[in-house]
C-alpha cells in the first residue's frame, strides 16, 4: 500500500489528501502548526477552505513535519509558491530517500523568478532531480465534490511521472503525463496573471469581447515566454496551458479572477489581500514573470500592465487603453 503525505492544509492540499484517502491510500495531511492540525483532526473538516466537506476515513492530520514524512512513499508539496523554498529546507533532513516528490503549487519565486522545481533543485540538490509537477484545470471544491477532473503530471524523469499518474488516477481524477515540466510549471504560474487581467476588465464592466481577447492574447504571451525559456509550445495548448487558463479566467471559484474583479472596481491590492484567507498566486507571479521576460528578451504587455495596476498605481481603465494603443502588429 502506498503511504502518502500532503504538506499544506489549504484548499488544494486538503482536496488532494482527501482524494488519496478515498482511494485507500494511507494519507497524512500536514498543517503548519500543531494547533491547526488538532483543530482539523477534531472537526474532520477544513471549514476555512472546503466548508461542508467531511474528511474520509483513512485521512489523518498532523502538525509534526518529521512524523508526517516518516515511512512515506509519496510526498506532495502543497504550500503556497512563496513558501515552497522554506518548506523544502524544512523537509530536507527527514525526507525518505525513495519517496516520490510532487509539486502541486502554481507560481514563481518572487525574488528570483525561479520555477518551483528550480527552487527544489536549489534546496534539495540531486534529491529533487525526479520531482514531478502536478497542474491543470482543477478547482479544489469541485474535485472533492466528485466532478470529473483532468490534470497533467510532468517530470524530468518519465518513470516518476508515470508512477505519480498511477498513484493519483482513480475515481473522478484523471492524470495525463507530460515530458515538459518547465512548460507545465510556466503555464500553471502565468495563467494566474492573465486571470487577474480578465477579472480587472470584468470589474470595469467590460464584456466578453474584452475577456476573449485577453485570454487569447494572454495565451500568446505565456507561450512566447515559455518557448524562450526552453518549454514546448504544444504544452501551452494542453491542460496546463489553455485548459487552466480558461478555467481560471472564467470560473466563479477562481481566486485570481476575483482579485482582479475587486481591483477593477476600485479597491487596492492591499485592501483585497487584507480581507482574504486564501492566496492569489498571480499577484506575486506578475512581478516574477516580468523578471523572466526581461532576462529572455520577451515582451509581456498584459503581465506588465497587471503589475503596474497592482504595484505602481496605474488606473485599470488607463491600463486597458495602454494595451489598445500599442503598435499594430501581426497576430
Amino acid at each position: 500500500m502506498i503511504r502518502a503525505a500532503v504538506l499544506g492544509a489549504g484548499s488544494w492540499g486538503t482536496a488532494l489528501a482527501a482524494h488519496l484517502a478515498k482511494g485507500g491510500t494511507s494519507t497524512m495531511l500536514w498543517a503548519r502548526t500543531p494547533e491547526r492540525a488538532a483543530a482539523l483532526q477534531a472537526a474532520r473538516m477544513n471549514a476555512d477552505y472546503l466548508p461542508g466537506f467531511r474528511f474520509p476515513e483513512g485521512l489523518e492530520v498532523g502538525g509534526d513535519l518529521v512524523a508526517a514524512l516518516q515511512g512515506r512513499d509519496l510526498v506532495l508539496l502543497a504550500a503556497p509558491a512563496q513558501a515552497t523554498g522554506a518548506l523544502a529546507r524544512a523537509i530536507r533532513p527527514a525526507l525518505p530517500p525513495a519517496a516520490e516528490l510532487v509539486l502541486t503549487s502554481k507560481g514563481l519565486e518572487l525574488d528570483t523568478g525561479l520555477r518551483l522545481t528550480e527552487v527544489l533543485d536549489r534546496e534539495l540538490g540531486a534529491r529533487a532531480s525526479g520531482a514531478a509537477v502536478l497542474s491543470g484545470p482543477s478547482f479544489a471544491a469541485e474535485v472533492v465534490r466528485g466532478d470529473p477532473t483532468a490534470v497533467v503530471v510532468a517530470s524530468r524523469d518519465p518513470e516518476a511521472a508515470r508512477r505519480v499518474q498511477a498513484a493519483l488516477s482513480f475515481g473522478n481524477l484523471r492524470l495525463y503525463t507530460n515530458a515538459d515540466p518547465a512548460g507545465v510549471e510556466l503555464g500553471g504560474a502565468l495563467k494566474n496573471v492573465m486571470a487577474i487581467a480578465t477579472g480587472i476588465v470584468e470589474g470595469l464592466g467590460l464584456g466578453t469581447n474584452t475577456r476573449a481577447a485577453l485570454i487569447t492574447r494572454g495565451l500568446a504571451e505565456m507561450t512566447r515566454l515559455g518557448v524562450a525559456l526552453g518549454a514546448r509550445a504544444s504544452t501551452f495548448a494542453g491542460l496546463a496551458g489553455m485548459g487552466d487558463l480558461v478555467l481560471t479566467c472564467t470560473g466563479a471559484l477562481s481566486r485570481n479572477r476575483s482579485l482582479g474583479v475587486e481591483i477593477g472596481r476600485g479597491r487596492t491590492l492591499a485592501e483585497v489581500l487584507g480581507s482574504r484567507r486564501t492566496v492569489a498566486e498571480g499577484a506575486s507571479t506578475a512581478s516574477a514573470a516580468l523578471v523572466l521576460a526581461q532576462r529572455a528578451g520577451v515582451e509581456m504587455p498584459i503581465a506588465a500592465k497587471v503589475s503596474e495596476v497592482l504595484y505602481d498605481g496605474r488606473a485599470p481603465r488607463a491600463a486597458v487603453d495602454d494595451l489598445l494603443a500599442r503598435r499594430l502588429t501581426e497576430e
